[in-house]
């Protein structure tokens, strides 16, 4: 059973992974066939208070692709009435009038569960500030299960800011649900993986060290996740330069990789990923942007047909 709200990847149990990629794997072959008609009727509303390419056009390309329609507030810190003081809740008491669901990306951690806490129709965390993207972290495991096969058994490098990077701090939550699994993270100084998240792993039993030097790291791992350095995130410019560039994967990396390993990304890059690793095989993050869509696509197709 899909929750009624996705609001933090905690909401979800290995059943849940199982039943939602065996449904991402159908909408891959909806997509192929061109799309189908199921939420002929169905609105998604989407209020990104944040900047947002993947994440939002993958979802309004995914109710699109089911027959369904979008209305769409981007930038909505200045469009919508937000600039004139209105509460999230009061906008989601509005919206919910125009939408059967709503997606919602907000700089302020909580604002989800705000959303929810007020909503007659399912809210999905489109990123809340630094806490959560549970989508993302989704499409992040369902992509590893496409590329090497399985979510057990792997070594799992996490690399670049891992104290502001929501969608780091969402895999390796989920990464939980997996069995075997060895977490190496990767962080210059002042941005390591946050206490919250390490307790979690250490409650659930998730083997977790912390190596700074990324080639060493390199060579155990199945999976390289990098993440940019958020600058958005830092108090200061200064801050943000001290450890801006700290970790940067370059074409001469690929040699410490495994060959049946995978980069990954949850993009947009900045320059912690050369361009001239675009073109290796193992450089999965335009096919993990891809993967967006499909699993987007499962979950809105799930929601509305569990809680219509």
């Amino acid at each position: 059973m899909i929750p009624r709200h996705i609001l933090r990847v905690d909401q979800f149990q290995r059943q849940d992974l199982d039943r939602l990629f065996t449904h991402a794997e159908e909408m891959r072959r909806v997509v192929e066939s061109g799309g189908d008609q199921r939420l002929s009727g169905r609105v998604l509303a989407t209020l990104f208070f944040e900047p947002s390419t993947r994440t939002r056009l993958s979802f309004e390309s995914a109710m699109l692709r089911l027959g369904g329609q979008v209305i769409s507030s981007e930038s909505a810190g200045i469009t919508s009435s937000a600039a004139k003081g209105e509460t999230i809740e009061d906008t989601v008491r509005i919206v919910e009038s125009y939408a059967d669901v709503i997606a919602i990306r907000h700089h302020q951690a909580g604002t989800s569960e705000a959303a929810a806490a007020v909503s007659g129709v399912p809210i999905l965390n489109a990123g809340d500030g630094a806490r959560e993207h549970p989508t993302q972290a989704l499409l992040d495991l369902f992509t590893i299960r496409e590329e090497l096969g399985r979510i057990d058994g792997l070594t799992v490098v996490l690399a670049g800011d891992l104290r502001f990077g929501r969608a780091a701090r969402s895999l390796a939550m989920l990464l939980s649900e997996t069995r075997d699994t060895r977490i190496i993270l990767v962080a210059p100084r002042g941005i390591e993986m946050s206490g919250d998240v390490l307790d979690t792993l250490s409650e659930r039993g998730v083997r977790f060290e912390e190596n700074p030097d990324l080639p060493s790291a390199m060579r155990e791992a199945d999976v390289v996740y990098m993440t940019r350095v958020q600058k958005e995130r830092f108090p200061s410019d200064e801050e943000y330069a001290a450890v801006s560039g700290s970790y940067r994967f370059g074409r001469e990396h690929l040699e410490f990789l495994r060959s049946e390993a995978i980069v990954m990304h949850p993009l947009p890059r900045v320059d912690e990923i050369d361009a001239e690793v675009d073109d290796d095989r193992r450089a999965a993050y335009f096919r993990q942007a891809r993967n967006g869509v499909f699993i987007r696509m499962a979950l809105l197709d799930l929601l509305l047909r569990q809680h219509s």
